[in-house]
């Protein structure tokens, strides 16, 4: 009953949010985030609303971007991503997740998923992450229909969807309209977006296409093949004049780090009307891995004092994968926050960790975050100390090769072994110079903020 009312309570809270939208200004947005904070139970979250709050009251670029996403926003796209993503995914899916599940099942389930339909792709860019997958393979409508039920029966309402591409997958479509109440994110080449298709996207509402670039136009092409960057600017023209949320997504190699956090390649984002840009670094992993194309250490640190400048100065979104350790207290995956389920059903820690011992087909999504696998992994979190060297991959890559291990858990395609057999020497020689700069700006400059926050919430 108490629960049943709770439900009820935020679901109001997307009226209530709703009305304030057409009257977008500082003090609704200060409002709303009062407003949010009550209706949650989680302090961490509070934590996280209180810090928005601030930014609206000093006239952050937070705030442009705040207002730009609710004046260019279709109203259709508008309402989903309120009641969607912020009133069901972390509003009712947080206390969900992180109050009634714990209680009910005795474990917490992600915040949210990613899920790859499909390894089928129009393009065949070098270095791919995903490029050593089977590409004819693929999880049935069904399954991934199934998969998003189980989902939301556990408080998860916020799917991404990568691949392969996405949109070679039409079925999807279904997909997206069937769950209305989920929040989905895309990564996408872009490459596919026509006008009927953005067109389509905002009929449904809640899908955010992220559309991957490598820089501007000669270093995109070069890598995506021949008016790939054009094709891209076109789609982004598209998604704008349909009103639909999108953004952009850049890997982050030694050789286009510089291009792709500057002025002029974010400027020209917002231009196009993105509203995020996410930044993952490259790993050695899938078609043809090098670590010769892994950003130095110095270039990673780099990058983190980068972004902090940039996102005093732009209104765009900037989420940094590794260099935000620190934001969500290290590692997020298996199953801690999120878990990767491949083309193929196999279920694994991350989207760059390919290996598993479960395969989505068999067993439902609740055994499969339960097992001996993701629950090592879990075990293990926060690998270190510093929230700034959090991956089990690159970081702590002895977190890894024990799971691995003692779990025996399978490569889930060929050559994927090789991170941990092969390339184990570079991968060790990256985590120790990359440690030694990280430890000292972890000292110098987070340990004793971290200190303060962790008190605070324990006062709490």
């Amino acid at each position: 009953m108490v629960t049943n009312l709770a439900t009820r309570t935020k679901a109001q809270a997307a009226k209530t949010l709703l009305n304030l939208v057409p009257h977008i200004s500082v003090d609704n947005l200060v409002r709303a985030t009062r407003f949010a904070e009550k209706l949650t139970r989680v302090e961490r979250d509070r934590e996280v609303i209180r810090g928005l709050r601030g930014y609206f009251e000093r006239r952050h670029p937070a705030f442009m971007m705040a207002k730009d996403i609710m004046d260019r926003l279709s109203p259709n796209c508008r309402r989903k991503l309120i009641e969607n993503l912020f009133v069901n995914a972390f509003l009712i899916g947080t206390d969900k997740r992180e109050i009634e599940m714990p209680r009910k099942e005795g474990f917490k389930p992600p915040m949210l998923l990613v899920i790859s339909p499909t390894m089928a792709c129009n393009l065949a860019c070098p270095g791919c992450y995903a490029g050593e997958y089977e590409q004819h393979r693929g999880i049935s409508t069904d399954l991934v229909d199934r998969v998003i039920t189980e989902a939301k029966e556990m408080g998860t309402y916020f799917i991404t969807m990568s691949g392969g591409e996405v949109f070679t997958r039409a079925d999807m479509f279904d997909i997206w309209r069937k769950h209305d109440d989920v929040y989905f994110q895309l990564y996408t080449n872009g490459t596919m977006i026509n006008s009927e298709v953005a067109r389509k996207l905002e009929e449904c509402g809640n899908v955010a296409p992220m559309i991957s670039l490598e820089g501007h136009k000669k270093r995109t092409d070069e890598r995506r093949g021949p008016g790939t960057f054009d094709t891209v600017m076109k789609a982004m023209e598209n998604l704008r004049e349909a009103g639909v949320m999108f953004g952009a997504s850049f890997t982050e190699t030694r050789e286009n780090m510089e291009e792709i956090a500057s002025d002029d390649i974010l400027d020209l984002l917002v231009e196009k009307g993105a509203f995020v840009a996410w930044y993952f670094q490259y790993i050695p992993i899938g078609r043809e891995p090098s670590v010769d194309l892994m950003p130095t250490p110095e270039q990673r640190d780099w990058l983190r004092r980068r972004l902090l400048d940039l996102r005093e100065e732009k209104s765009i979104f900037l989420g940094d994968f590794w260099n935000d350790g620190y934001y969500v207290e290290g590692c997020i995956a298996g199953g801690r926050e999120y878990i990767h389920i491949n083309a193929n059903g196999d279920v694994e820690p991350c989207v760059f960790c390919h290996f598993a011992v479960d395969n989505i087909r068999d067993k439902s999504l609740k055994e499969v975050l339960n097992s001996d696998f993701m629950k090592a992994i879990r075990r293990a979190q926060p690998y270190r100390e510093n929230y700034l060297t959090p991956c089990m991959l690159i970081d702590e890559p002895d977190v890894l090769r024990d799971a691995v291990m003692k779990c025996h858990a399978y490569p889930t395609h060929e050559g994927a072994e090789t991170l941990v057999t092969d390339l184990k020497d570079d991968i060790d020689a990256y985590a120790r110079s990359y440690r030694a700069i990280a430890d000292d700006v972890w000292e110098t400059e987070y340990k004793d903020k971290n200190s303060r926050r962790v008190k605070s919430e324990r006062h709490v």
